[in-house]
């Protein structure tokens, strides 16, 4: 017993050295910092920060010196959480709003580089007293920033708001020019500052840019289309080019975290926001990886060097007082320049103020180069801490009043209105090949709306009815596991009725659903295969906005998205429904929004995107015709989606022609996915109250049959000219 116990305090003994125990307990720290200061109103950030310093080499030494060196455990995996954040940095970044606002980006970007490193080097090299060559590496540190702030913005939701997207640009225009700086002193230093150091940096750099934008695009769509249904592989791929891309930095002659961010442009356009990947790459990153180099940053702090004498202290003073002053002027200037608020300054100041990542690689390489003395490198660590403590409180305070601001105006509070009457229902029996079909139904929802989603078996209603619905909980349960992979609320109702059509049609009335969505691809055509129905029957009876799907490809295959539409389809009163959808689709891809439609749509078009603030990129092509569709069309490719706006009957929008063009459209782009879209024709009923016999199909086939005589009298008369 004795030894036993001998044995356990050794295991605890400081610093620990069983991994297995250190890695628990810095899980532990991870789940308990947040939890516990969350109490006293203090940012998760700063918590784990703080663990590190009280855990760390200079605190109570639970965490050796060792593993903190670039071969141990706890560095590794710090390295790891400062690549996510600038991969997710670079991932979730709103290419749209980034190209929208890149000369805020640029313009932001040059001056948080030049204002810290223009007024701090005459401080460093008189103030401070330092050579010419520490005062400019000095200076530039200031320049530099990471954006640790960054998952308090996403978590609030704004990360795709337009100062967040100049913030982002601005980081990595700042920290790429900064990180080059430093290849060129310590070149200078070793004196290899030369022709050949010039043309290596810029050879390595294009490569390493060709291999980034035009190779691994090709290679992860490929990868992506032809295990569509392995999606650990997805992950794990990733994963690869992440870490790959960041080796590619540090061979090029710039950091990784250049690599990570580039990595995450790259892959942008290729993983939807909503999709089951985003969603792991979210959730480990965010549990694992970027808390452990949170945690690291504190280990590095070392407090004692404030009692060292009051030359750190003012030096330690020195630097982080101008750090912060010099990143708030650049959001100054930047804020006056643009005319932005004080809360999207204070955003962008808390974004920016946070030094950590580059800021450390800098004072390092200047420390063992002997540029620096270790009074500045203990003051740069203590300004680290500071600053990343201000960045969190600026951060979350500023990100409260922003959403805040943005209710104000009337964002906010009109998009919630529109979207409580968004409900989508899918009409599958089998999650087996319809995997797209309920990927696309969640890019197209909005994930703000309670209970989005319902998905709808109807079986036959004959003698095996029950049998049939004990088997179809089966599959329920598969399609449930598909939706819970991104954490997406979903309602699922087996029901039995006397054909698809009717069931389909009574339970989108009983839930007030707003779209249908059904599988009518060509190997599974869901409504002949089942129950013999096709597309009339079902246009017939269900009255909603009908969303007929032929998904054969992978989203990512996707170029562009080509949006046919007939005359007056903006009058049609579920426009706007529709809209947004696609919209949702097009922001979801990353891809252009092709519209083929008259002026008068196109306006109405650009309407629905200004009311609901979806922002993708669109091209319009004038079309006064719908059979002139193959005739302006130039430039079509088989990775085009196809969504054509068709009409019911009776409807304004409607036309004899609908069905000849349809059936042209299906022959001639047979390789093409394609979305068949019927917009609602909900009829008010108490029009009709006093009469028994009266409906409205006669004036229907009425308004048909003068239509096509019409139509056919007209090309008569076409010929004749």
């Amino acid at each position: 017993m004795e030894s036993f116990f001998k044995h356990l305090l050794e295991e605890f003994h400081f610093p620990l050295r069983n991994p297995v125990l250190i890695f628990s307990t810095i899980l532990f720290i991870i789940l308990m910092s947040p939890i516990l200061l969350r109490k006293i109103k203090i940012p998760s950030i700063i918590g784990l920060i703080l663990s590190g310093v009280i855990i760390g080499p200079n605190g109570i030494g639970l965490i050796g010196a060792k593993l903190l060196e670039s071969d141990g455990s706890v560095k590794l995996f710090s390295t790891i959480g400062l690549l996510y954040i600038m991969f997710m940095a670079g991932l979730e970044l709103d290419m749209s709003q980034f190209k929208k606002y890149r000369v805020k980006s640029f313009t932001f970007g040059f001056l948080t580089f030049i204002i810290p490193i223009a007024l701090g080097y005459p401080i460093c090299l008189f103030g401070l007293g330092l050579n010419p060559t520490a005062s400019i590496l000095t200076a530039s540190m200031f320049a530099t920033h990471t954006l640790v702030a960054y998952p308090i913005i996403s978590r609030l939701g704004i990360s795709k708001n337009k100062v967040v997207a100049v913030a982002v640009g601005g980081t990595i225009l700042t920290d790429t020019a900064v990180l080059i700086i430093l290849a060129i002193i310590s070149s200078s230093v070793e004196g290899n500052l030369d022709a050949a150091f010039w043309l290596r940096l810029i050879t390595s750099l294009t490569i390493f840019t060709f291999i980034m934008f035009i190779i691994i695009p090709k290679i992860a769509r490929w990868f992506f289309s032809k295990l569509d249904s392995e999606k650990t592989a997805h992950y794990i791929f990733v994963l690869s080019v992440v870490f790959f891309a960041a080796f590619l930095a540090e061979v090029a002659g710039v950091e990784h975290i250049i690599g990570a961010f580039v990595a995450g442009l790259v892959l942008n356009k290729l993983i939807p926001h909503s999709s089951a990947l985003m969603n792991r790459i979210d959730f480990i990153g965010n549990a694992l990886f970027i808390p452990f180099f949170l945690i690291s940053v504190g280990m590095v702090v070392n407090y004692k060097v404030l009692f060292h004498g009051p030359w750190a202290l003012i030096v330690a003073g020195v630097l982080t007082t101008f750090a912060i002053f010099s990143k708030w002027l650049a959001a100054f200037v930047t804020q006056k320049i643009f005319k932005m608020t004080g809360v999207e300054r204070q955003v962008i100041f808390g974004l920016s103020t946070a030094h950590a990542a580059a800021t450390l690689a800098i004072i390092i390489v200047g420390y063992e180069k002997g540029i620096l003395n270790s009074q500045i490198v203990n003051g740069t660590i203590l300004l680290i801490l500071v600053t990343c403590m201000v960045a969190s409180f600026v951060s979350e305070n500023a990100g409260k009043k922003l959403l805040i601001q943005l209710a104000e105006s009337g964002e906010e509070p009109e998009k919630k209105r529109y979207s409580r009457n968004q409900h989508l229902l899918i009409a599958i029996n089998e999650l087996k090949e319809n995997e797209l079909l309920i990927d696309f139904s969640v890019m197209i929802t909005d994930k703000k709306v309670l209970n989005p989603i319902s998905v709808v078996s109807v079986l036959p209603n004959n003698s095996e009815a029950e049998q049939r619905i004990r088997t179809s909980r089966k599959e329920m349960d598969e399609i449930v596991k598909h939706f819970s992979d991104g954490e997406f609320p979903v309602n699922v109702i087996t029901t039995i009725d006397h054909n698809l059509s009717s069931g389909v049609a009574r339970v989108s009335k009983e839930l007030f659903t707003d779209i249908v969505v059904l599988n009518d691809s060509k190997r599974m055509n869901l409504l002949k295969r089942i129950v013999g129905d096709d597309r009339d029957h079902l246009l017939d009876v269900c009255d909603k906005t009908i969303f007929f799907c032929q998904f054969e490809k992978a989203f990512v295959s996707y170029r562009k998205i080509v949006l046919i539409s007939q005359q007056y389809a903006e009058l049609e009163s579920s426009f706007s429904s529709w809209c947004e959808r696609v919209l949702r689709l097009g922001k979801e891809l990353n891809i252009q929004i092709e519209i083929y439609g008259t002026h008068e749509f196109n306006d109405a078009f650009v309407k629905v995107i200004k009311k609901v603030q979806i922002f993708t990129e669109i091209a319009f092509v004038q079309l006064d015709e719908t059979e002139d569709f193959f005739i302006v069309n130039k430039n079509s490719s088989d990775d085009d989606l196809l969504i054509f706006v068709s009409a019911r009957r009776g409807s304004v929008s409607y036309y004899t022609g609908v069905d000849n063009f349809l059936s042209k459209l299906e022959k001639g782009m047979p390789e093409n996915d394609q979305i068949l879209i019927y917009p609602s024709q909900e009829i008010d009923e108490n029009l009709y109250t006093g009469y028994d016999d009266f409906t409205t199909t006669p004036i229907s086939k009425g308004v048909d049959a003068i239509q096509k005589i019409s139509k056919e009298v007209g090309s008569i008369f076409k010929k004749q000219d």
